[in-house]
């Protein structure tokens, strides 16, 4: 019966055609996008209390808008491709993803572990506080309340209570299932997969407004919130803290581009030749960053999860666990969830003008940059055996291509053994070293984190190279020049 429920699930059909058209890919890619901006506005009914809407950073990483219908984001799909791939990597649950059907088990599998999570989350994030509905209602604006700030309120009774409860995790649970197919519909119709592209969409939006929003800021009106105002505002009013936090904060954030562009386009060259043609040859290519941002992606969504549970945890309980607790803003003070948080080291030196800043945020650095490294090397390694980028994978696709290795006979072995010197040692230094660039961009402050600007640099590059490779003949010639072919 199981096999029969992941066998008939709900799907989003593939495309009758072998190959799309650029245009048709563009015109569904952007459709998608547009609904995720407006599903992002479009607010829960009934929700009183919103405990997450402080914690900006989730809401990039995880492709969510608190309090909206899409809260729970991408966090349940990422969440079950988590859990599936320890549970395959330890051999506690084996897929055989050599053949086809082991491959259709496996996303089969994902996509129930999908809807599980996504009620799951939704259950969680509104009986332990994270999203609750308003315990009384005020008749004057016709509005739920989270705790009553006038005589006349009215009390809500507790059967009202549950019910607005259940109607919170029914909008939730559609909000993700919505998420889910429109991440099927951009694997299939689209450029990428969805998941990438909510997350470049929602840290583009934070770069965005953090770098140009004139709103004053709250802690000071006569200064904008937005970085380049607010470096203009700060060296004109001889503010010379704010103006150095917003330069560095600029200027960090075009290193850490640069530095993610010339990491993604570092390449090793394989030399091959093709049996058949004598003195033909092509260099096959490895990226250097071997399994891409996904590494990244699963280790910062992973972060966001301990931060929410620990966070729900504060609020379930009324006081911190060993998790972790927070202050105010919604910034971890204790437990583990501290430890593996990046302190903004050059604000901290700018503030107290000294290098010297004490042992406590630089033990806490050294703690969340080997905790990027270390868990970015774990899952670029069970990527690779997960997503079909292992040796006997590649060897068979390049076994396909006519392909063989210059001087040795055309076996499958010898070219197994030859990749194996590379895919092993590129998964593992990639990782280390995207880990270290998500880490380091983070501890200096960069607009909208730096995590987020490395995943969103290395997503956009991705989706370029994609483009330039399968659509650069049907594309319009205007788009071509603009792409730089």
């Amino acid at each position: 019966m199981l096999k029969s429920i992941m066998m008939n699930l709900p799907e989003v059909s593939s495309p009758t055609q072998k190959r799309l058209s650029f245009k048709e890919k563009l015109k569904w890619t952007l459709i998608i996008l547009v609904l995720f901006f407006i599903l992002g506005h479009v607010p829960l009914f009934g929700l009183g209390d919103n405990q997450l809407q402080r914690f900006e950073f989730l809401s990039m990483i995880l492709g969510a808008s608190f309090g909206s219908i899409i809260s729970l984001g991408i966090g349940p799909i990422v969440t079950a491709s988590i859990v599936l791939q320890l549970l395959n990597g330890s051999g506690i649950v084996k897929f055989d993803l050599t053949s086809q059907d082991g491959k259709k088990n496996f996303q089969a599998t994902q996509k129930m572990l999908v809807f599980g999570f996504i009620i799951f989350e939704a259950i969680v994030y509104v009986f332990m506080g994270g999203l609750s509905p308003g315990s009384y209602y005020d008749p004057a604006t016709n509005t739920l309340l989270a705790s009553q700030t006038s005589e006349s309120v009215v009390a809500l009774s507790q059967s009202t209570i549950f019910s607005l409860e259940i109607l919170l995790i029914i909008q939730l649970i559609i909000g993700g299932i919505m998420i889910l197919f429109m991440d099927e519909v951009i694997s299939k119709w689209g450029f990428g997969s969805g998941i990438s592209l909510f997350i470049a969409a929602g840290v583009s939006q934070t770069l965005f407004i953090q770098a140009f929003s004139p709103v004053a800021s709250y802690a000071n009106p006569d200064i904008a919130t937005g970085a380049f105002p607010k470096l203009v505002q700060s060296l004109a009013g001889g503010l010379v803290q704010d103006a150095s936090k917003a330069f560095f904060a600029i200027a960090f954030t075009f290193i850490v581009f640069a530095l993610a562009v010339y990491a993604q386009a570092m390449k090793v060259e394989i030399p091959l030749s093709f049996g058949r043609v004598r003195g033909y040859g092509i260099r096959w290519p490895l990226s250097f960053i071997y399994t891409s941002n996904i590494p990244v992606i699963l280790v910062a969504a992973l972060l966001a999860n301990f931060q929410l549970a620990a966070r729900l945890l504060e609020n379930w309980l009324g006081h911190a666990t060993f998790l972790g607790g927070f202050n105010a803003s919604g910034g971890p003070v204790s437990g583990f969830i501290y430890w593996v948080s990046s302190p903004n080291i050059v604000e901290q030196i700018i503030q107290k003008q000294t290098i010297l800043i004490g042992w406590e945020p630089l033990l806490q650095a050294i703690c969340y940059v080997t905790f990027m490294m270390v868990g970015c090397v774990i899952f670029s390694i069970f990527w690779v055996q997960t997503a079909g980028m292992d040796s006997s994978s590649q060897a068979k696709n390049i076994m396909g291509s006519g392909l063989q290795i210059p001087g040795f006979r055309k076996d499958k072995r010898v070219l197994e053994r030859l990749l194996d010197r590379y895919i092993w040692p590129l998964a593992i230094m990639g990782a280390v070293t995207v880990g270290f660039l998500a880490a380091v961009a983070d501890l200096t402050g960069t607009l909208a984190s730096g995590t987020g600007i490395l995943l969103t640099v290395m997503i956009v590059y991705k989706l370029y190279e994609e483009v330039a490779q399968q659509h650069m003949m049907d594309m319009n010639p205007m788009m071509r020049k603009f792409m730089g072919k």
